[in-house]
């Protein structure tokens, strides 16, 4: 398809939509990216940009400039939550040498694709709040002001709460999952190395990782209850709730936690991924396609391979129809399994005693008997390269 005379709209300055929007500039197309904040920023949090997301990032030329802003991992730690007793380690450095995971802070990720998007030429237009979208031949883009903007190409990368899904797909009502999680960021008074440390307790995790030059932390925890929180990223709360709820961590943990001044809570909800994911000139990538719950640290990685496989099929494709039928083919199934293996994961550090005793023997066990094994489970993840199909 040639690129030369298509206008792309992109709606949403996440990670997903600022990938896509440099992927097709850099293919000829016209892009423009319609965000509502007054600027492109993120909220102070950490995320884990796996293997898979780094595949994307290198064939952007950004790998170089992400391990200058993040923290390379160098393994993972299972931990018990009351004295902080290592149960399993996952050596990343002696079993997955070939592969690259990094914890960044969001904002650094932002600005390094922002960067990249304003270098290429795409233009980004801010204060733009979408109501809806109108798919056909010329897609329509209706903002809340009343203004009306048209594309030959609308992709949503608007997130949970994304206004074009509805264009495509019936409106669903998400699930509760019976979990809600906090975020925070703290000094790294501890001196934590560039390792993701996992506390697991009874009905809640918590799970810490430097950022930055290590000088911080990352935490995320998890708790199982049956009260509704809001299904926001921005909702604050009293840090003295997160530790009340997680009163019985000890060691390494509570003192991490007795650092926190502030903090963000909100609901996790499960949402079916999208049927229809590219049609009538509108696609969906990200969130918009396929919220994913936190517990296998794919959400930004999966933007990314959404963003590289968009682009790419509609390069390969003879024209738009074809390339986004191409798209939805080539990620719904992987996009499916992944979102699955992240709703069946937190359980595992969720156990209660009389249980979680003998499951961390077995799981101190196979890290000792197939360290190789336990590091290599999750490699149809960590392993895909979407730049390589």
């Amino acid at each position: 398809m040639n690129f030369k005379d298509i206008r792309v709209t992109v709606i949403g300055a996440g990670i997903g939509g600022l990938a896509v929007a440099q992927l097709l500039r850099a293919k000829g197309a016209q892009v423009t990216v319609l965000e509502q904040a007054e600027q492109i920023s993120e909220v102070g949090a950490g995320l884990q940009v796996t293997p898979n997301g780094v595949a994307v990032l290198r064939a952007m030329g950004l790998a170089d400039d992400l391990a200058w802003c993040a923290q390379r991992a160098r393994a993972v730690v299972l931990r018990h939550h009351r004295e902080g007793r290592e149960v399993l380690r996952l050596d990343l450095d002696q079993y997955a040498h070939d592969l690259r995971y990094y914890f960044v802070h969001r904002a650094d990720l932002i600005n390094l694709l922002a960067d990249a998007v304003r270098r290429s030429g795409v233009q980004v237009r801010l204060l733009q709040k979408v109501s809806s979208v109108v798919p056909g031949a010329r897609p329509e883009v209706r903002l809340a002001n009343g203004a009306r903007c048209g594309a030959d190409l609308v992709i949503g990368a608007d997130g949970l709460h994304s206004r074009v899904r509805p264009a495509l797909n019936p409106v669903s009502a998400p699930k509760f999952t019976g979990q809600v999680a906090w975020r925070a960021t703290v000094p790294n008074r501890l001196e934590l190395p560039a390792e993701a440390q996992v506390f697991m307790g009874p009905g809640r995790h918590l799970v810490a990782y430097p950022l930055k030059d290590g000088s911080l932390v990352n935490l995320v925890a998890a708790q199982e209850r049956r009260e509704w929180a809001d299904e926001s990223w921005n909702r604050s709360d009293n840090p003295e709730n997160l530790r009340q709820a997680f009163g019985s961590f000890g060691g390494a943990a509570g003192a991490l936690l007795d650092d926190v001044r502030e903090v963000k809570l909100w609901g996790l909800f499960r949402h079916p991924v999208a049927q229809t994911w590219g049609h009538d000139g509108v696609a969906l990538l990200g969130d918009a396609a396929h919220p994913t719950l936190p517990f296998m640290a794919q959400g930004a990685n999966m933007a990314l391979e959404d963003a590289y496989a968009l682009a790419d099929c509609l390069g390969q494709a003879e024209d738009l129809a074809a390339g986004l039928a191409a798209y939805q083919a080539r990620r719904r199934t992987r996009a499916s399994k992944v979102v699955e293996a992240a709703n069946g994961n937190a359980w595992k550090y969720h156990l209660r005693p009389p249980l979680s005793w003998p499951a961390h023997q077995i799981l101190r066990a196979a890290g000792s008997l197939a360290p190789q094994k336990m590091v290599s489970q999750f490699d149809w993840i960590y392993r895909h390269d979407e730049t390589a199909l």
